[in-house]
């Protein structure tokens, strides 16, 4: 039918999958070398798995349209595939929730959450098709791990609490 052939095909979903993991392996790879939790595997899986659900989104409607005339109606008032999307939001959302650990005096794997939380943004950019954007947005987020890492922000803002009286 037609109205199928607007759909992506087996290469091009491959192809949205093997990006994602690709770019989700780069965004790990500072975590990875400096010994934090959520490195080049679980990266791999978190935009891997958002590529999933995005692709799975935006074929939804093509599956379940039962001819082309009523595609375009399916397309205009169901949300659903749009619901997938937010879902990997939240759904990650509590998978970083759930890195973070509290102390009385430091928070612990907050950057590792954000970090966990981009990596899904970024594999949803590219099961979407938008390969562009999740690669510049992940070579971004890497460069930026590297090298706010080699400032020591925290270090220049209050030397006092590092250094022992």
């Amino acid at each position: 039918m037609l109205y199928y052939k607007l759909m992506l095909d087996f290469s091009q979903m491959a192809l949205r999958l093997f990006v994602a993991l690709a770019l989700g392996a780069l965004v790990g790879l500072e975590r990875e070398l400096v010994g934090k939790e959520a490195g080049v595997r679980t990266s791999m899986m978190v935009a891997g798995g958002s590529a999933i659900f995005a692709i799975i989104g935006i074929t939804l409607p093509y599956l379940v349209a039962v001819s082309p005339e009523n595609l375009a109606d399916i397309i205009a008032h169901n949300g659903g595939f749009l619901a997938v999307i937010a879902n990997i939001v939240i759904g990650v959302g509590f998978l970083g929730a759930g890195i973070i650990i509290k102390t009385e005096e430091h928070v612990y794997g907050l950057t590792t959450a954000a970090v966990v939380w981009t990596t899904a943004a970024i594999g949803t950019l590219a099961g979407i098709g938008l390969i562009q954007f999740a690669v510049i947005s992940a070579i971004i987020v890497s460069g930026l791990l590297y090298m706010l890492r080699k400032v020591d922000v925290s270090e220049r803002i209050h030397p006092s609490k590092n250094t022992k009286s």
